[in-house]
């Protein structure tokens, strides 16, 4: 949930204003890529189609999904995906997956405590295997990265990019943090050296036939 809602009237120049702020063109055509897309939601159809296509990113990355109708406790239960939830949501799932070690993806919530949609927080709180610093570090990992898939995929990245606190501090520590996220991504291997993410799997030196498949994606 957005922490300081930004009047619509406000956000092009809060957008301008952050664009300013960022360190160099490669971090500026990320958050490029993000602005593009919608600033609100997907309803209806779209959003059942964003859903979908969240769903099968999620396959092809080996993550299991419950079935329709499934009661889910957690986003993550350490085995299975809840797909009933929407497609950024997903996303971020999937970006956590990818970004944990595989020690914590057995976990419920990747060893992070409860999210925002845990119900038995309990559990997820028994589950915590890391620090709240490397908490943070990983959630902001898993946003950007989630939210860099939601524009590849021409869904509403921008409306994320708000949900999400990006431009919390705006004036001091919001353009900094997302351009030191951006480069975190890029060191492990989820962001090229343009700064647009990958799709498929984390690219190693040997696999350049994944990474061709993988700009190929978006």
């Amino acid at each position: 949930m957005m922490l300081t809602p930004i009047p619509p009237d406000l956000l092009p120049p809060a957008l301008d204003d952050f664009a300013a702020r960022l360190p160099n063109d490669a971090v500026r055509s990320l958050f490029a890529m993000i602005r593009e897309t919608p600033a609100d939601r997907a309803v209806g159809a779209e959003a059942e189609r964003h859903r979908q296509e969240a769903l099968a990113m999620a396959r092809r990355f080996g993550m299991g999904v419950h079935p329709e109708g499934a009661v889910c406790a957690f986003n993550w239960d350490g085995a299975a995906l809840d797909g009933a939830t929407e497609a950024y949501v997903i996303l971020h799932e999937i970006a956590h997956f990818v970004l944990a070690p595989p020690e914590r993806r057995r976990l419920v919530d990747f060893g992070l405590g409860p999210g925002p949609d845990t119900s038995d927080r309990g559990a997820a709180e028994r589950a915590r295997a890391v620090t709240l610093a490397e908490g943070d570090a990983d959630e902001a990992a898993a946003s950007l990265l989630g939210i860099s898939w939601e524009a590849a995929l021409g869904h509403p990245a921008l409306a994320s990019f708000l949900d999400q606190n990006w431009l919390e501090g705006l004036e001091r520590s919001a353009a900094p943090h997302f351009a030191a996220t951006a480069a975190v991504l890029r060191e492990r291997g989820w962001l090229d050296a343009g700064l647009r993410p990958y799709l498929v799997r984390r690219p190693t030196p040997s696999s350049a036939a994944a990474i061709c498949i993988a700009r190929q994606t978006w």
